[in-house]
C-alpha cells in the first residue's frame, strides 16, 4: 500500500472495494459470491453491504441481491442506470410530449419522493412548475402513485410508516386505508390519475417503466390543464405514453 491509501480508513476502503463491483458488467450481487470476489469474510461483507443499504448507496431487490441505490445518483449522478434512463427518455420523452400536446415527467421514487430525472415541456405553452432533479410528493401525483403502487411491499410498507399526508387540494386522498386501495386499482389497471389532488387546475397520467424481471424502474407521466385534458380521450393517451415507455425500455436494454 502506497503512502497515499496506506492511512485510509479500513472499513471505507473495504465499503469503496465493494462498490467497485458494481462498475463492471454485473450489477447485482449477493452476499455470498461479493464476499468470494473481493476476498472479505462472509460477515464483513454483510456488515459493509448492510451499512451502505441503510446510507442509500446501495438497495436490495426482491430476491435480496444488492444494487447500488440512488444516493450515489443524488450525490453525483454517477448512478449509470440513472444516467441512462435520462439519456435514453429524452427521445421518447419529446415524441410523447409532440403527440399529447402536454408536459411529460419521467422520474423514480426516492427518499419517499418523486425524484425527476426528466421532463419535455408543453408545445402549447403551459408552464408545470418542476425542475429536473427536484423532488414531489407521491401520494399525490399520478407519478407518484405509480412508482407507489408497483414497489416492493417493504418500500410501500415503510411508506406508509413515515409519510404524513398532507392536504393539498380538496381531493387530495389523506386517509392511508383508501391510499391503499387506490394503490392497488393502479396495479390492476396499470396507469393512475391525479385529479386536480397536488394542484387544482392541474390533471396528470402516468404508467410504469420496468426492467426484465418486470420490476419497476421509473414512471412517466403526463400533465394537463383539466380544460384542456380530456378524460374521454385516456385511452388514447396511454396508448401514445405506453409506446413510449415501451421505446425507453428498448433504448435502455430492459425490453423483454
Amino acid at each position: 500500500m502506497n503512502n497515499d491509501t496506506k492511512d485510509l480508513n479500513g472499513s471505507v476502503v473495504k465499503a469503496f472495494t465493494l462498490l467497485d463491483a458494481f462498475i463492471g458488467d454485473k450489477k447485482e450481487w449477493g452476499v455470498r459470491e461479493l464476499a468470494k470476489k473481493t476476498g472479505y469474510n462472509k460477515s464483513t461483507t454483510y456488515r459493509l453491504l448492510s451499512t451502505l443499504e441503510t446510507l442509500g448507496a446501495l438497495q436490495k431487490n426482491d430476491e435480496d441481491k444488492y444494487l447500488l441505490g440512488l444516493k450515489l445518483f443524488e450525490l453525483g449522478n454517477l448512478v449509470s442506470i440513472h444516467k441512462a434512463l435520462r439519456k435514453q427518455s429524452r427521445v421518447p420523452l419529446e415524441q410523447i410530449a409532440s403527440e399529447i400536446k402536454e408536459t411529460v415527467h419521467f422520474g423514480v421514487l426516492d427518499k419517499n419522493q418523486v425524484l425527476y430525472l426528466n421532463k419535455t415541456e408543453s408545445p402549447q405553452g403551459l408552464k408545470v412548475s418542476t425542475q429536473i432533479g427536484s423532488y414531489q410528493k407521491a401520494y399525490c401525483t399520478a407519478i407518484g402513485k405509480v412508482l407507489l403502487a408497483f414497489s416492493t411491499e417493504k418500500v410501500l410498507t415503510n411508506y406508509m410508516h413515515t409519510v404524513v399526508l398532507e392536504q393539498c387540494t380538496e381531493h387530495t386522498i389523506t386517509d392511508k386505508g383508501l391510499l391503499l386501495k387506490e394503490l392497488q386499482k393502479i396495479k390492476a389497471q396499470h396507469y393512475a390519475l391525479d385529479m386536480e389532488e397536488l394542484e387544482l387546475g392541474l390533471i396528470c397520467i402516468a404508467i410504469p417503466v420496468f426492467n426484465k424481471q418486470k420490476e419497476i424502474v421509473a414512471s412517466i407521466s403526463v400533465s394537463g390543464p383539466s380544460s384542456r385534458f380530456k378524460l374521454e380521450k385516456i385511452n388514447d393517451y396511454l396508448a401514445i405514453i405506453e409506446k413510449g415507455a415501451r421505446d425507453i425500455e428498448e433504448r435502455i436494454g430492459f425490453g423483454g
